[in-house]
């Protein structure tokens, strides 16, 4: 009797663990998004992302091959606002030639395009950066955007000639120096982190890491010759602090914009790309992160 009371409390403290551990389920109005745009996502912390790699294309920077995970992943993200409302964001990733063509596509069909800029330097082919706004039920939002991802992925592109770095990436030593773990995607290690101190709503959605805000660092290559590229998530006060720290390390910066227009308060974004011995960039990336959230929480 002893024995069996012991199991039944223990199983009673084990299966609220066990329950914690259960992945969400995807609710079936995403479901039908995803399956209606016919692109693949997941759905975590109550944010459907949708996924729309450039696997199409083989960019390349400063003559070096850069595979999609390390920056030339394009994705919308929906999360509920007010009134049961969806709010949608997105970044897309362009060439030249699908850019104007994309952008009539979105304005035409009631979305809003709030930023359109570079992430890279002497890339092959030139790749641009779409950011997409809309506010609506989950349906209508998949259908406002569906003709602009038809645009998508039809011109050639690619950047020949360049050379892999070869290597293995040392993911802990990576790890250990900035503080923080990520994730390898093939040959790219990625570390992706919140701004949680940054209390952002955007029609009453809560606009997290899923949703983009975040910072971000993709690392490929080895210990000897590696490269990074990324973006940092700044306030106004922070972005001279930043550009000081990555300067101070070498590590080039290649844009400053906003991706969302009507946030409060104002965020910053920073896309930088360095190329050297993956300790350097390591540390260059993690110097700037410290001149970031120093302020506490900001509502």
């Amino acid at each position: 009797m002893k024995y069996t009371i012991l199991m039944v409390v223990g199983f009673a403290l084990l299966a609220p663990v066990w329950g914690a551990t259960d992945p969400v389920p995807m609710p079936a109005e995403y479901q039908q998004v995803l399956d209606s745009l016919g692109k693949k996502g997941d759905y975590k912390d109550q944010v459907l992302k949708i996924n729309i790699p450039r696997d199409d294309i083989g960019v390349s920077v400063e003559g070096i091959a850069t595979p999609t995970p390390f920056g030339f992943g394009g994705w919308l993200a929906m999360t509920k606002g007010t009134g049961g409302m969806d709010v949608m964001m997105g970044d897309l990733v362009l060439l030249e030639s699908e850019v104007n063509p994309v952008m009539s596509a979105l304005l035409d069909n009631g979305l809003e395009v709030t930023a359109l800029h570079n992430h890279f330097f002497f890339e092959q082919p030139r790749v641009f950066y779409m950011h997409v706004h809309g506010h609506g039920k989950a349906a209508d939002l998949a259908r406002m955007a569906k003709p602009a991802l038809d645009q998508i992925g039809h011109q050639s592109g690619g950047g020949g000639g360049a050379r892999t770095l070869q290597g293995k990436i040392d993911s802990m030593k990576i790890a250990q120096i900035v503080g923080h773990e990520g994730e390898q995607n093939g040959s790219v290690y990625k570390i992706t982190i919140g701004r949680d101190d940054l209390h952002t709503r955007e029609m009453g959605a809560p606009i997290n890491a899923r949703m983009g805000l975040n910072t971000w660092a993709a690392f490929i290559g080895s210990g000897e010759e590696a490269a990074v590229a990324g973006d940092i998530a700044m306030l106004a006060n922070e972005v001279t602090p930043v550009l000081k720290a990555l300067r101070a390390n070498d590590i080039s910066v290649v844009a400053i914009h906003q991706h969302m227009t009507t946030t409060t308060p104002t965020i910053y974004f920073l896309h930088y790309w360095g190329h050297g011995p993956v300790e350097k960039l390591a540390a260059g990336f993690k110097a700037a992160l410290d001149e970031t959230g120093k302020g506490g929480k900001h509502q």
